[in-house]
């Protein structure tokens, strides 16, 4: 059997397409939805994954606002412009790039963004009410992911679903969603002793893991029919890859997601539709 093609690209451009009209209807009542973000020093992988959230920006409509900052940058002057970002009413949405230098710390600096302007979910606001089945804004990845299953109908109900990642940025919002949606969650880590058989036991596989030289994902790991959602983007032998290789996978899976063009598409995606969510809650709250 081939498995079908979990196509990142066709299912983000859909979700461009209702922010492209949700920014037409929010500009008519008044409001000119604005992402803010900001890069500290000059990591060219950070460089051009936030390059790529602004020219997908212009292209639904949502302006931008773009703070290149210098490695340098001590972390209460860093509080600051986050300050004046929650504080301007232009802005409905800040990002900060991570990784972030060693002398800035992430959680402090996640924890200073507002929980209405936080198109990360990283806040431990909504965090909190993402595991309470309330939150507004989700992690883009999560969230991006989930939009995958909802658009070809995958089944999480009662499904037991592996999970190669517990990261407060994929595995801890992923947990949350998917048991949310009634599916049986094991989460994977590096201590996990016996990945290869609980995998083995899996109706669906999310792996994101980011390291050829510590994990892959081999057909022999997964069940006839599984599902396998390949989170991770990493080089390996001058080749962009996942945790597995996709034409060896979906030769037994169900369905699978390709590297590069599977989830990749999608957590951009989802950042603008963060963003004109955004948006929605500041016209809500009277801002």
């Amino acid at each position: 059997m081939t498995g079908i093609k979990i196509d990142g690209k066709e299912i983000a451009q859909t979700v461009k397409d209702r922010v492209t009209k949700a920014v037409k209807e929010i500009k008519n009542q008044g409001v000119n939805p604005c992402l803010a973000t900001i890069l500290v020093g000059d990591n060219q992988a950070s460089s051009t994954y936030v390059k790529n959230k602004h020219n997908a920006c212009e292209e639904v409509g949502i302006i931008t606002k773009d703070f290149k900052l210098s490695s340098n940058i001590t972390q209460l002057e860093l509080n600051k412009i986050i300050d004046e970002l929650n504080n301007d009413r232009t802005v409905h949405g800040i990002l900060v790039q991570l990784p972030l230098p060693d002398q800035l710390d992430e959680f402090t600096v996640t924890s200073r963004i507002s929980p209405l302007k936080d198109v990360d979910g990283l806040t431990p606001h909504n965090a909190g009410l993402l595991a309470m089945k309330k939150a507004a804004l989700v992690a883009c990845t999560p969230l991006g992911v989930m939009e995958m299953f909802d658009y070809y109908n995958i089944e999480l109900g009662g499904k037991t679903i592996v999970l190669i990642n517990r990261s407060n940025l994929v595995g801890k919002p992923l947990y949350h969603l998917l048991l949310a949606r009634d599916a049986t969650v094991i989460t994977c880590h590096s201590k996990t002793k016996n990945i290869k058989e609980l995998c083995q036991l899996a109706d669906i596989i999310i792996t994101a893991v980011g390291d050829r030289n510590k994990f892959t994902l081999t057909p022999d790991m997964i069940k006839n029919s599984a599902v396998v959602i390949d989170v991770a983007i990493s080089r390996h032998k001058e080749k962009l890859v996942g945790d597995a290789d996709y034409d060896q996978i979906n030769q037994k899976a169900s369905y699978a997601t390709p590297v590069p063009g599977g989830v990749g598409p999608m957590t951009v995606a989802m950042l603008l539709k963060n963003t004109i969510t955004a948006a929605s809650l500041s016209i809500q709250i009277g801002k």
